[in-house]
């Protein structure tokens, strides 16, 4: 399948499984007339295909290129695993998988970042999440992979831009940013 066949199906999917209408409360604290919960679709085993060989094509088009992917828990955990395994069939440089957590862990070795000890400093990653709205817990999660291990951000990469301010605050960071569907894709409206 091509970039726009899997885009495509992904988005039938989405739609199917993952967006609601109504009045949601959003992490963010604000409230919306939609949601959309990215896990039940790339939870499944064509979301997981579908979504790692989107963001994939989306990663592979940054400068400068990545050489791994951050997932924000929880939500970017499967995107990170799904993305680092497309790109070890696709026949281009493999990318490995980070992880971020909200904070350290309490307890063995008390770490925030799971899979990034051997990366060298500078070391340019690409940051994946589900659904931005503001872009607050990316921001964070940018700040842990620059204090924490001296990464480089390539860019941030979401499956859903609700369109409520996450990409300008990542353009006032300096943060390229792309995302694979916005609010209208499920809403309609501009």
């Amino acid at each position: 399948m091509s970039v726009a066949d899997d885009r495509a199906r992904l988005l039938e999917v989405l739609r199917e499984r993952s967006f609601r209408r109504g009045e949601f409360t959003l992490s963010s604290g604000r409230t919306s007339d939609f949601f959309i919960d990215c896990k039940p679709t790339v939870l499944t085993a064509e979301g997981h295909g579908l979504v790692g060989r989107c963001l994939l094509a989306a990663a592979r088009r940054l400068a400068p290129a990545p050489v791994a992917v951050a997932g924000v828990v929880l939500g970017g955990c499967p995107l990170a695993s799904a993305v680092a395994y497309a790109s070890g069939l696709d026949g281009g440089d493999p990318l490995d998988a980070v992880l971020v957590r909200k904070e350290a862990k309490g307890h063995g070795t008390g770490r925030r970042l799971e899979g990034a000890t051997h990366l060298e400093a500078g070391a340019p990653v690409v940051v994946v999440e589900d659904t931005v709205t503001t872009g607050g817990s990316t921001l964070r999660a940018v700040e842990a992979l620059r204090a924490e291990a001296g990464l480089r951000i390539a860019g941030v990469l979401a499956v859903v831009d609700r369109k409520e301010g996450a990409e300008e605050a990542f353009a006032e960071a300096g943060l390229p940013f792309a995302s694979i569907f916005a609010r209208a894709d499920f809403m309609g409206d501009a």
